[in-house]
Formats: structure tokens, sequence, C-alpha cells
């Protein structure tokens, strides 16, 4: 994480994405994205006093200065806008922060035996393919049943995993309803360099969608600054250039199958942003079909007759979320520096909804 915030957005702190609420979030000068957990004021009367105490006091029952000193370590403790170590010393009226790069969990997380489709794991790290409607983190509305769960049953036999340690865990997140590859880090090292290979865009990731129309060019680069939508605070947007509330985001896509009113699209992200698939695909013209946020679960695209009208509610039926999988995922091995690449069929749903394209005819 770096030594300098440079963005501290509270204006919308119960946003939600895709049922994963939002606290305020914080913006590194590298763009990435932390959840603020706790925030105080050290008041006018403040004596020096050693942060990883001075948290304590405040928050008895909440933590021990132990999981503190372990927050701090894992650059998750700022003052004053700046990440610190736990023997840094407050003074009168610091802002401390406790941030995190997750949401905040409201309740203890409770292990469920979750299905995992476990795709590989050794000592230091675990890839899965998660399933499209599954909440990766616990927020609003979604407190139990999501992959952080899984987790916690998969690991319940492991002393050294805490499933509530900021130095383990999931290293990028995906949306509930985009299916695909996801990457977990069990050691405090593991996070911290695969943490660093995801901003430094070392990261091999490759999606698979299902758009409306047939991109021209048929493979080209999509870059266009992402942030929140002014009009409609659910949704991501791509923004002016020279508006501060955006975010550099560039997508790499090339068509690999045109199907008469719809295309299967291979896009390959060079950053990660919110949503950055979808908003950049709506951005060109061509929305993931079934994607309700963005508009894709319109028809865009075909003719207005009643038997093609029906035929793209049945695709819906079949697939019934965005047409999204992140389907390749490579990295460097954190221990052993070796390159790993990993990939995961399209799943079910989508392969069938493809399989109907393929079979459709205007004529029929």
């Amino acid at each position: 994480m770096s030594d300098n915030l440079t963005e501290i957005d509270e204006e919308c702190p119960g946003y939600e994405s895709d049922g994963e609420t939002r606290e305020p979030v914080i913006v590194t000068a590298e763009g990435t994205e932390l959840y603020e957990h706790f925030r105080f004021e050290a008041d006018k009367g403040q004596q020096l006093l050693r942060v990883d105490k001075f948290l304590v006091a405040h928050m008895p029952k909440a933590s021990s200065r132990n999981r503190i000193q372990q927050a701090a370590e894992a650059g998750c403790i700022i003052v004053n806008g700046k990440a610190v170590k736990s023997n840094y010393r407050v003074k009168p009226g610091d802002v401390v922060q406790i941030v995190m790069d997750r949401p905040r969990y409201e309740f203890e997380i409770v292990a469920e035996d979750i299905p995992l489709e476990i795709v590989y794991e050794d000592d230091t790290v675990l890839v899965v393919n998660k399933p499209a409607g599954l909440v990766v983190h616990p927020g609003h509305g979604n407190y139990s049943g999501t992959l952080v769960n899984a987790l916690a049953w998969h690991f319940r036999d492991n002393p050294d995993y805490d499933v509530t340690d900021p130095r383990l865990g999931l290293v990028h997140r995906i949306d509930k309803d985009t299916s695909g590859l996801l990457v977990v880090a069990k050691t405090p090292d593991a996070k911290t360099d695969l943490g660093r290979q995801f901003f430094n865009k070392t990261t091999k990731r490759e999606y698979v969608a299902v758009v409306w129309g047939i991109p021209e060019p048929s493979e080209g680069r999509i870059e266009g600054n992402i942030g929140r939508n002014p009009k409609d605070r659910l949704q991501m947007t791509v923004l002016p250039p020279d508006d501060p509330n955006g975010k550099h985001a560039v997508t790499h896509y090339s068509v690999i199958e045109p199907l008469t009113y719809v295309s299967v699209v291979k896009c390959v992200l060079e950053t990660g942003r919110t949503h950055q698939i979808r908003v950049h695909m709506k951005h060109m013209g061509h929305p993931l079909l079934n994607d309700v946020r963005y508009g894709g679960d319109e028809i865009l695209r075909g003719t207005t007759a009643a038997k093609y009208r029906q035929f793209v509610r049945n695709c819906f039926e079949v697939c019934p979320r965005q047409a999204l999988h992140a389907r390749t995922l490579g990295f460097v091995h954190p221990a052993t520096r070796r390159e790993m690449f990993f990939t995961c069929d399209i799943p079910a749903d989508m392969s069938a909804m493809i399989e109907r394209w393929r079979r459709y005819s205007p004529n029929d």
C-alpha cells in the first residue's frame, strides 16, 4: 500500500456494488481502493501515545493490541493520510483510520460449508473458480453465504489462516454475477507480493463476454477514465479526461466469434476498476448481454418480431446474469517465482446461451 492517500470519498458511504456494501472509499496514489473501517480524531488534550495503544483504548472490545499491530504491519493504519507503523505516536488533532482492501465485516465471519471449485492450492496460494451469484465479501444484506464464509470453512483446521486477518485472503475481487478465477493469499508475504503484481500490471487476466452487436474494429484498446455515474450512484461510467473523479482504465478486446446480432469477445484487463469491462463495453456501444445495471437486458440489436423477442427472452432465462467470465489468471508464484497460468471453462449458463445464438437464424 502507498504511504500517500490522495482521496477520501465519503459522499456515498452506502454505495453498493453487486450486493457488496461499500464503506467510504480511500484511493491511494496508485489507484488502489481501500475501505475505511474505523476513524478516530485525537482530542486537544491528547498526550503522545503509540498508535496501537491509542486504538486499543478507543476500541477495547473490538480488537487486541496484537491484531492492531498486525494491521499496522499490513499498512492498514493511516494517520492524517499516511500509513504508519504501530510505534507511531499520536498527537493532538491526529485523524487515525483503520482501512482494509475489503468492506467492513459487520458480524463475526461464520464458517459455512459452501462448495468451492478449487483449481489449485499449495502452502502459499489458493486459486478458486467462483460461480456466478456468489458474493465475494460479507456486507450489508449479505452477512452469510459468501466466498469468505466458504473460505472460513475450507481453512477451519488451519491454525495459520485467520479469515479476518488483513494480511491474508483475497487479493482481488470480481462482481457477484461474474464467474471465474480468483487468487487467495495464505501468507502475509504472498499477499504483499501478489498485490504488488496486480498494481504493476504484470498479472494476466483474460475474460470472455457476450456483447450486443459486433464491435468494429474486431480488436482494439479501450481507454477511458472510470468513476461513479453522477446520475446513477449504482453505476460506474466513463468520465471526461479532466474529471478528477475518474480513474485511469484500459481494456484490450478482440472478437472471438461474431454471431448475427451478438458476439463473443475476449477482454484483457490492463487495469482493474470496478465494473471495468461492463462499463467500457457499454461505452463502445456494446453492453454485455443481460447486464441489468448497464442496459444489456434490453434488446439492443435485431428485429422487432415477436418470435425474435421471445428467443432473446429465452436466452436471458438460460443465462440470468451478465454474460461475463474470468477465464484466465496468470501470476508469478510468490514463493517459487515460477510463472503460473490457470484457465477455467466457460460455465454452463453462458455456454448454453452462446450455443443458442450459434443455431439462431433470422430466417427461422
